[in-house]
């Protein structure tokens, strides 16, 4: 990271610092939560946990080389430095938040109810064709994920890529706080965390605290698809550029060639110009991914042929739309979350494949009192989508079991097989009489649910 020294950092987060002054001057060289990644000279940030607390850590951090500890116990006369604040978690995003302002760079900021990693990813794609991107790891898109992903950024970065998740109000305001993003890029407003935000409204109002931090001369991207994002009227003034399949979209696809689970090729129009370019990673939710990366990449000076080549550089990753074949199945490893509506995209995936289908599901979280009936209506898409075998694991899943069968018995035709089973390890046992040799399988579930350990199973077989 850029040069801050302990006094700096004192100030920042509106501590005391504990030390000799000649320490004081000292810079950190990075910033740690996990006392197993310090490096010399880190400054660790002791962050309690439900299941650990990093004060515990703190000897051991500086025997390992870190410079300084940041605590919120008064930890007396000790033969190290530290600063005592009030709240470590708030220590780090002010750090965090003070840091980024410190920073020439340019900031995507990236949210939605659904496709934020996959539109990350593709953005992130696009735009290391022309700069060098930091982008979001995994899943560290949080008020603890976010600030540390910021701490990454170092002086050859010139674009950070920056997913940004929420599950109740005021959690965005945070984050954007930090982020300061120059370019807002919002997906969809869905169905996920309905526990705290209560309605589709709700979730539009949160995602939308993004807006009173960005850059007041940047830009905002919405998906115009969506029927809350393209009647949205932000209260800072920027005019919304709209991304998407409709004709109201500035940025939106021309022909679309479905290739099955081999992706699509679409052409792209753009008000700079029409091209033409193939998506590897397949599902219809992927042409607004791209189009989105388009409208950043165009924004920030790339040509045509450098944004045709981020599209088709983009591989999917592993739990996210990831096409495993093991020879006996193929696999759609999709396992890494689910709500109601990738539940439902993602059988449309499965949907296309020119073999027997199965569907592998499992529950649903945070979705409030409506839980139930979107469990069912995830089942009736599937019946309805023509998937041969549903298998469904979890309490919540039998939900998605009941709104299968009920869907089959209204069809005409050969109705669906459904199973469901309470836990994974009951699925197991019966597995191997289950499946055929030549199957897609489709791997869904909310994280919770571990579904990664079907996934290994199934390549194993």
């Amino acid at each position: 990271m850029k040069h801050m020294s302990l006094a700096e950092i004192t100030s920042a987060c509106h501590g005391t610092y504990h030390g000799d002054s000649e320490t004081a001057a000292k810079e950190v060289s990075s910033v740690a939560i996990d006392s197993r990644k310090i490096e010399k000279d880190s400054l660790f940030i002791a962050i309690k946990g439900a299941r650990s607390d990093g004060h515990d850590f703190i000897p051991q951090t500086i025997e390992n080389g870190a410079l300084c500890a940041l605590s919120e116990k008064d930890l007396g006369d000790v033969p190290y430095p530290y600063i005592l604040v009030d709240s470590c978690k708030q220590a780090l995003k002010d750090l965090a938040e003070h840091y980024r302002r410190s920073l020439n760079i340019k900031v995507v900021g990236i949210t939605g109810s659904v496709g934020k990693t996959s539109t990350k990813e593709m953005v992130a794609s696009v735009l290391s064709q022309k700069y060098r991107v930091l982008k979001t790891a995994g899943n560290f898109n949080n008020e603890i994920g976010l600030p540390l992903t910021v701490f990454n950024i170092r002086e050859e970065h010139e674009i950070a890529v920056l997913e940004m998740g929420i599950s109740d109000f005021g959690e965005m305001t945070r984050l954007a706080k930090v982020a300061r993003p120059d370019i807002c890029i919002f997906t969809n407003i869905g169905y996920s965390h309905l526990e705290q935000l209560k309605s589709r409204d709700g979730i539009l109002k949160a995602k939308t605290e993004m807006l009173q931090y960005m850059n007041p001369k940047g830009s905002i991207l919405f998906n115009g698809d969506d029927d809350k994002l393209n009647t949205f009227v932000p209260e800072n003034g920027i005019q919304p550029v709209y991304f998407g399949l409709g004709e109201n979209s500035t940025y939106r696809a021309g022909h679309v060639e479905n290739k099955g689970l081999h992706g699509t090729t679409v052409e792209f129009i753009t008000p700079e110009a029409r091209f033409t370019a193939h998506i590897s990673i397949p599902g219809s939710h992927m042409v607004n991914n791209a189009l989105a990366g388009t409208a950043a990449g165009f924004m920030l000076g790339l040509t045509e042929e450098e944004i045709k080549s981020g599209i088709e550089a983009l591989v999917p990753l592993d739990g996210r739309n990831h096409l495993i074949e093991t020879g006996k199945f193929t696999v759609i490893d999709d396992c890494y979350n689910a709500n109601p509506g990738s539940m439902k995209a993602s059988l449309d995936v499965l949907a296309q494949a020119d073999t027997r289908t199965v569907a592998v599901l499992g529950d649903m979280g945070e979705l409030g009192d409506g839980w139930k009936e979107m469990h069912r209506q995830v089942g009736k898409h599937a019946s309805e989508r023509g998937i041969q075998m549903i298998i469904c694991i979890g309490e919540m899943a039998g939900e998605i079991a009941d709104g299968a069968s009920t869907a089959a018995k209204a069809q005409a035709g050969q109705p669906a097989g459904v199973l469901h089973y309470d836990t994974k390890a009951a699925f197991f046992a019966d597995m191997e009489s289950i499946l055929k040799p030549g199957d897609t399988i489709l791997v869904k579930a909310s994280h919770m649910m571990g579904f990664s350990e079907i996934v290994e199973k199934l390549q194993n077989l």
